[in-house]
């Protein structure tokens, strides 16, 4: 009969530290308005204290050498990687379309090859 007194008074002092920190309403999934909501786990929305990590305009090797990214509980913050892989696609287009037209206006200036004897 005490270790079910034990067990009660336990499971009281719980459910007290729950309602004095208005955790109920986050586990229950419910909304203060008594709606049904999502439970925020913090993983959502990006912590607003980090900096975003940025590439320069042009970016350079030693650019990438450079870039930190912040640890998360899961790794790397998705979403600064995910910034930073979008900023070198566009560039990589960029730079491969402006090789593109330089090889199109060589071609172009070049000089027709004369034909042998």
């Amino acid at each position: 009969m005490s270790l079910f007194l034990v067990f009660l008074a336990i499971a009281l002092i719980g459910v007290a530290v729950l309602l004095g920190a208005g955790l109920v309403p986050k586990i229950l999934h419910r909304n203060r308005d008594g709606g049904a909501g999502s439970f925020d786990d913090g993983f959502d929305e990006p912590v607003a204290s980090l900096p975003p990590v940025l590439l320069p305009e042009r970016a350079a090797a030693a650019d990438i050498d450079r870039l930190r990214f912040a640890v998360g509980l899961r790794g790397y913050r998705m979403d600064q990687v995910d910034q930073v892989l979008d900023d070198l696609r566009e560039q990589i287009i960029a730079k491969d379309e402006k090789i593109e037209a330089l090889g199109e206006e060589l071609e172009r200036l070049r000089p027709p090859a004369e034909p042998g004897p």
